[in-house]
């Protein structure tokens, strides 16, 4: 692939990252005019996000499988014309049941897209450095996906009407699809070639069904209770029963992975504390900002009075911040080390959320301006290396499904703080409501709770991140691949890959010849280095020697 392709894949597949941020939080600022205009109850408000993010979560890991399986391109096109379409559904709904489906169904399209981009950068660029460059622009152009999505969301709802903040997807998707189809390439994972006289394993067996059924129903009952408990009462029948589906699925889908060929996730990945402590970190994380996305939407416009354009310009300071602690967070990482950064950034939200929980009734811009810059400094500093914490040791044959597993990590994660401080919300709001507090002030109470939840969460984040991250000596890099915490060489960040994908498959990867064959290379070329010896097709590198 020439290297002008390559930026006009990139293109692409910023693009497409660009829409499924934006549709992330463009629709919290709308929510009051939609509500207005649909008639909708606050439960119906909450689904017209939650069953965008339940779809999303419960799908990203499938997408993940079925574009290494079936190809990436392939599915990357497929899940943009789902997403741009039901776009189209969503801005032209008349119904609150009509806009509901239809975000559901951009879930889908973003569940297939999501998972499919990060490994299409990775066989685009197989240079190191532009890849590390491309990774950047697109997590950039994610970051100003977080910055646009609230001011467009406020000045569409306020001066046109509320389908445009979806039907803005159309023409982006059409952009998109025209530069994907010539110069996005097909690509897949390497898929074992059974022994000779096996029986051929089926595709269904490979795309584990059973697990995505499972696991998509544990958390549509677990969404389903969440929400629906404040109303229905938290001791009747039914949600009692849907937090017992919860569970039993729930149980269901650890017991299959546990004993599938092929599971959708594999189990033993976890016992690396690296890789789970930094997953757990991003859960917390995506769990703040979703929630308080929220929350803080219909505080700014039902409390404050905020007009939709105002209440949207109000988060741009925070996303603006955010980007730009993004850029700053590599040169931090190297004068602190990765655990400290995502622990300061960590500690740096904790605080921008106690400035938001002082505030009352009588906030204004001027007031709300230090909590959303504070907020948005921490938010961004974490999230370059803890990516590389979860991502950085996975070969890229395994590129989808990883992606997939990280971006579900954070959309479940997000969708619970959407429910779980609602759920607080409500029920401090009622208790003030029973005590003779006046509404207004009574969902500032609820909303208080919802943030001291949140400040909670992010708090344990601060010493679960520091703990798990930390370097931790005679590993063998198994720990540490892809953190930037060793300090190795290449030829050791290269073994301690290998190793980490030999941990997490449970036997040698046979499909990392791309980043065997970088080293070998780089130790060839080198004055007085080795020549590069390569296997048969589809084999190793033999590498140098770590030191």
């Amino acid at each position: 692939m020439t290297g002008r392709a390559r930026w006009w894949v990139l293109t692409a597949v910023s693009l497409a990252t660009l829409m499924t941020y934006l549709d992330n939080n463009v629709v919290n600022v709308a929510l009051p005019t939609i509500e207005r205009s649909l008639h909708v109850s606050v439960s119906g408000l909450e689904w017209i996000v939650s069953s965008y993010l339940l779809v999303l979560g419960g799908l990203l890991l499938v997408g993940g499988r079925i574009a290494d399986i079936y190809g990436r391109r392939r599915i990357f096109l497929a899940g943009l014309v789902i997403f741009t379409l039901s776009s189209l559904t969503a801005g032209l709904a008349g119904s609150a049941s009509v806009l509901i489906a239809a975000r559901a169904v951009q879930g889908l399209g973003a569940a297939l897209l999501l998972p499919a981009t990060l490994a299409i950068i990775a066989a685009a660029f197989t240079d190191t450095r532009e890849r590390n460059a491309a990774l950047g622009i697109s997590g950039g152009v994610g970051a100003l996906g977080l910055a646009l999505g609230p001011a467009i969301g406020g000045l569409i709802s306020q001066h046109l009407h509320w389908g445009w903040i979806f039907l803005i997807n159309v023409p982006l998707g059409v952009i998109t699809l025209a530069i994907a189809i010539p110069f996005i390439e097909e690509s897949r994972a390497d898929i074992p070639v059974p022994a000779a006289g096996a029986r051929p394993v089926s595709t269904l067996v490979r795309l584990d069904v059973p697990g995505l059924i499972s696991s998509a129903l544990a958390l549509f009952a677990l969404t389903y209770a969440l929400i629906e408990g404040g109303d229905k009462g938290w001791t009747s029948p039914l949600i009692l029963g849907a937090f017992a589906v919860a569970v039993v699925t729930a149980g269901s889908f650890l017991v299959i992975e546990s004993r599938s060929t092929y599971p959708m996730i594999p189990l033993r990945i976890f016992r690396s504390a690296v890789f789970s402590g930094g997953l757990g970190t991003m859960m917390i994380w995506s769990f703040a900002i979703l929630g308080i996305y929220f929350f803080t939407s219909l505080y700014l416009q039902s409390e404050l009075g905020f007009s939709p354009s105002k209440a949207g310009l109000a988060f741009v300071p925070m996303a603006l911040c955010l980007a730009a602690a993004v850029m700053l967070s590599p040169r931090v990482v190297a004068a602190l080390g990765a655990h400290r950064t995502v622990a300061l950034g960590m500690a740096i939200m904790t605080a921008g959320l106690l400035l938001f929980a002082r505030l009352g009734a009588g906030a204004t811009f001027g007031s709300l301006l230090p909590g959303f810059i504070v907020f948005g400094i921490g938010a961004g500093l974490l999230t370059v290396p803890l990516t590389n914490a979860v991502l950085g040791g996975v070969p890229t044959s395994q590129a989808g499904i990883a992606s997939g597993l990280f971006n579900a990590s954070r959309e479940i994660a997000g969708l619970l703080g959407v429910t779980v401080i609602a759920v607080v919300l409500r029920t401090r709001e009622n208790a003030s409501l029973r005590s003779g507090t006046a509404p207004a002030q009574a969902f500032i109470n609820g909303y208080h709770a919802g943030l001291w939840v949140a400040i909670g969460l992010i708090a344990a984040g601060i010493v679960l991140s520091y703990v798990t991250l930390r370097p931790r000596p005679g590993l063998a890099g198994t720990e540490l691949a892809g953190t930037g915490l060793a300090g190795a060489g290449p030829a050791d960040a290269r073994t301690a890959e290998l190793e980490f994908a030999e941990f997490v498959l449970g036997e040698p990867p046979a499909a990392l010849s791309d980043v065997a064959s970088g080293t070998a290379a780089a130790a060839a070329d080198a004055p007085g280095g080795p020549r590069d010896k390569a296997s048969a097709p589809g084999g190793t590198q033999e590498l140098p020697a770590a030191g």
